[in-house]
């Protein structure tokens, strides 16, 4: 049996839909049956991502120029994209700096305004990633093949999304307990 070459990413997000992944707890050892772990920041250390992946779970939100890079990266080279928490969904929590009116009013604030001995505008090109004007959810940069809400998603409903697609069929998202925000 060949195996479903399975990625996930973490974008502008609290890393908490990867903890809740691992919540998956023994089935993890029954889905390692099933999937070859292709990239993850959650025990892999690989830089690029691969071609040719099958399923990604994408958490967070596009916040700055390596968070677009990845995920167009990310949608070339994968078959079925999830959308994977609310900040994927929706921008949620990071999006909350829109509200400041582009990037160069959140870096003033951050860390001019609010800075405590040494206000400076983080700078160094090639090292920090230049802030996006906006914080977009996934499906407003790529297109989503399946939207998994939740903050985080549990464990029951994460198993729920990706245990049809090992066996070839796309998960019910369906009725409270699979699209439940928050």
């Amino acid at each position: 049996m060949d195996k479903i070459k399975f990625a996930t990413v973490w974008l502008a997000g609290c890393s908490g839909c990867h903890m809740s992944f691992l919540d998956l707890d023994e089935w993890l050892i029954e889905l390692a049956q099933f999937v070859e772990v292709v990239y993850s920041p959650v025990g892999c250390d690989l830089k690029h991502y691969p071609d040719n992946v099958d399923v990604c779970l994408v958490e967070g939100g596009i916040a700055n120029e390596d968070n677009l890079e990845l995920i167009l990266q990310v949608r070339r080279q994968t078959k079925i994209l999830i959308s994977f928490g609310d900040c994927a969904v929706t921008a949620n929590v990071p999006a909350m700096r829109n509200m400041l009116g582009g990037a160069e009013p959140v870096l003033k604030r951050a860390y001019l305004e609010l800075g405590d001995t040494s206000p400076q505008l983080p700078y160094a090109p090639g090292i920090v990633p230049e802030l996006l004007d906006r914080v977009l959810p996934v499906h407003e940069v790529v297109p989503v093949d399946i939207y998994m809400p939740g903050c985080p998603p549990p464990a029951d409903r994460i198993r729920a999304t990706i245990e049809p697609l090992l066996h070839g069929e796309m998960p019910a998202m369906v009725g409270r307990d699979m699209i439940k925000f928050g």
